[in-house]
């Protein structure tokens, strides 16, 4: 008799770890699920908006200011493949706070690094803020003091 309830005892013992096992097996399989899932919608999303996996903010302006010409030339780094679709849209030029000059644009002249210029009065000691703005994604604002 005892030898039967340990029987039982075992049979119950084997049937609920057995059961265990499945309701952990079921969650492991449904946290894969969910983790391709989430991993499907992320790979739809880049296919579905390419060039925001490409977009970027300028990596470098660099300003310098001609005196005699007063003319503010404005360097700009941004590297594309496609200079017709991801460029720099547009440059806003304050002096001193106040916008001076905020041009448009519908494509970059360059792949890589380009000038634009502009003529704008200005004395020692005014200073100049320009941010540059990426038709896709991200800014740069660089600043420079006028005879320093």
């Amino acid at each position: 008799m005892h030898f039967k309830s340990q029987c039982r005892t075992s049979y119950f013992i084997t049937t609920t770890y057995r059961d265990d096992l499945k309701g952990r097996c079921t969650m492991i399989r449904f946290k894969t699920y969910q983790l391709f899932v989430c991993s499907l919608i992320l790979v739809a999303v880049c296919f579905m908006y390419p060039q925001m996996s490409f977009a970027h903010a300028p990596k470098d302006v660099q300003l310098s200011y001609d005196s005699t010409s007063q003319t503010l030339s404005v360097t700009i780094t941004h590297k594309t493949p496609s200079p017709n679709s991801h460029y720099i849209k547009n440059v806003e030029i304050k002096k001193n706070g106040n916008v001076v000059s905020a041009k448009k644009y519908e494509n970059q002249p360059d792949q890589a690094t380009f000038t634009y210029s502009y003529n704008v009065p200005a004395k020692a000691g005014e200073t100049f803020e320009v941010k540059v703005n990426c038709s896709l994604f991200g800014s740069k604002t660089v600043n420079l003091t006028v005879g320093k």
